[in-house]
């Protein structure tokens, strides 16, 4: 998939491990932004960072407890959350689910 693609589908796209239990693929992107579509098995952690990035996301499937700057949210399918710049959070799957992650700018080390 090349930069400023203006329609994908995710066929185009391939997974990538990030951590056990987690992977993701790119689902498109521009320098100004980016949709990552990220899936968790059950009980998968996403470690808690922190990235200059703005971040928004939505639970496409499944139940996350989500975690942004010490403060705990459950969130079920078609929740959202911000994460603003450089602010720590991570989450964990309370069942199997799917998280699509839109980051601006474009999380340039995604596509090395």
């Amino acid at each position: 998939m090349s930069a400023s693609d203006l329609f994908v589908t995710p066929t185009e796209a391939d997974w990538t491990p990030v951590e056990t239990g987690v992977k993701r693929r790119l689902l498109t992107h521009d320098d100004e932004m980016m949709v990552v579509e990220v899936a968790f098995e059950k009980g998968a952690v996403g470690a808690a960072h922190s990235h200059p990035h703005r971040q928004a996301s939505v639970v496409a499937e499944g139940v996350f407890e989500v975690t942004i700057e010490g403060r705990t949210e459950r969130l079920e399918k078609g929740g959202s959350f911000i994460v603003p710049s450089n602010a720590v959070h991570g989450c964990r799957a309370l069942e199997a689910g799917r998280l699509i992650d839109t980051f601006t700018p474009a999380r340039t080390e995604f596509l090395a």
